[in-house]
C-alpha cells in the first residue's frame, strides 16, 4: 500500500470514529507505520499535527451538531472526549472564537477545517539534494532524553540547553570528535513517546562511561542534504529537509519509510566543513523499497 493510500486510509477511519473515544495510535493502527512515525510523516506532509487535526475535526463536527441538532454541551464534551463543558467550551472558543451557546445563533461565523485527502500534487520542479546509501551498522554515544510524539518542537531547546550547560563539550572531548548527530529511536507506541539523543558516533571500544549508547542496525537511508552556507542559525536546515524528504520526495520516490531511526548531521566543525570553509546539514531516513 502507498505512503498516499495509508494517509488516506487513515482520514477515512478518523470520520468514521470522530464520534468515539479516538486517539492519535487508534489512527496509526490502520496503517503499516507505528505512532510515532505515521505521527510524524502527518506532521510534515499536514503542516500540522495529527493530534491537532483530530481535534479540529471533532470541534468541527460539534460545531455543526449545535447548529443542526442543539446538541447539549455536556454531552457533546463527552462525545469528544473532553473532562468537563468547561474545558470543552475553552476548546470550542479557541477554535471558533464564540462560545458555544453563542454557535446556536443563526447568521454567526464558525471555523470548520474539512476532511484531508491526499494526492500527488505536481506544481514544478524542485532541486533536492538526495541520495540513497547503504550503511553497516553503528554505534552513537551522547545525551538521551524521551519526548512525546507531537513534542517534536522541543527538541531544539534541548540542543540548546546541552550546548549552554557544557555537556556537548565534555562528549566531544571523550571520544575525541566534533561531527555531532541526533538521533531518534526507541519509539513507544503505549506511552506515546521516543527518545532522541544528541551524540557521536562511536568505535566499539569507546570510552562511552557517562553518557548513553545507541545500536543502530545495517540499513538502507535515503540522505538529504542541504546547500552548503557560510553562516546560519545551527539547526536552521534540519527542519526544512524533513519537510522535503517526507511531503515531495517519499510519496513519488518507490521507497516507504520503515520503521527505524532517523538521523540527523550537523556538520558544522570537523566532518562537515568543505573545501571552501561552508557547513552543511543533513536529514538521514531509514526507507525500503516499495
Amino acid at each position: 500500500m502507498t505512503i498516499l493510500n495509508q494517509l488516506n486510509r487513515a482520514m477515512e477511519y478518523i470520520e468514521a470514529n470522530i464520534d468515539n473515544d479516538l486517539a492519535p495510535d487508534d489512527v496509526s493502527n490502520v496503517t503499516s507505520y507505528s505512532s510515532y512515525h505515521f505521527g510524524r510523516l502527518f506532521y510534515y506532509i499536514a503542516d500540522m499535527p495529527l493530534s491537532e487535526y483530530i481535534r479540529k475535526r471533532k470541534l468541527s463536527h460539534a460545531a455543526m451538531k449545535l447548529q443542526k441538532d442543539g446538541a447539549k454541551v455536556i454531552d457533546l464534551a463527552v462525545t469528544y472526549g473532553y473532562d468537563s463543558a468547561d474545558s470543552f467550551s475553552r476548546a470550542f472558543v479557541k477554535q471558533h472564537g464564540i462560545t458555544p451557546s453563542a454557535a446556536r445563533q443563526a447568521g454567526v461565523s464558525l471555523t470548520i477545517f474539512s476532511p484531508l485527502t491526499f494526492q500527488i500534487k505536481i506544481e514544478g520542479v524542485q532541486a533536492m539534494n538526495v541520495r540513497i546509501e547503504q550503511k553497516e551498522a553503528f554505534n552513537a554515544v551522547g545525551i538521551g532524553r524521551r519526548f512525546k510524539n507531537e513534542e517534536t518542537d522541543k527538541i531544539s531547546g534541548f540542543w540548546d540547553e546541552k550546548f549552554n550547560d557544557g555537556s556537548l563539550d565534555r562528549l566531544k572531548k571523550q571520544i575525541n570528535r566534533n561531527d555531532l548527530i541526533g538521533v531518534c529511536g526507541h519509539m513507544d507506541d503505549k506511552k506515546g513517546d521516543f527518545l532522541y539523543m544528541i551524540g557521536l558516533l562511536c568505535e566499539e571500544g569507546a570510552n562511552t562511561e557517562g553518557f548513553s549508547v545507541i545500536k543502530t542496525p545495517a540499513s538502507t537511508w535515503a540522505v538529504f542534504r542541504s546547500d552548503d552556507f557560510k553562516k546560519n542559525p545551527f539547526g536552521a536546515e534540519i527542519p526544512k529537509l524533513f519537510q522535503n524528504a517526507y511531503k515531495e520526495w517519499l510519496p513519488s520516490s518507490g521507497y516507504e519509510k520503515v520503521e527505524g531511526r532517523d538521523g540527523e548531521i550537523y556538520d558544522m566543525e570537523f566532518y562537515g566543513v568543505t573545501d571552501e570553509g561552508k557547513f552543511y546539514e543533513e536529514v538521514w531516513l531509514s526507507v525500503k523499497k516499495a
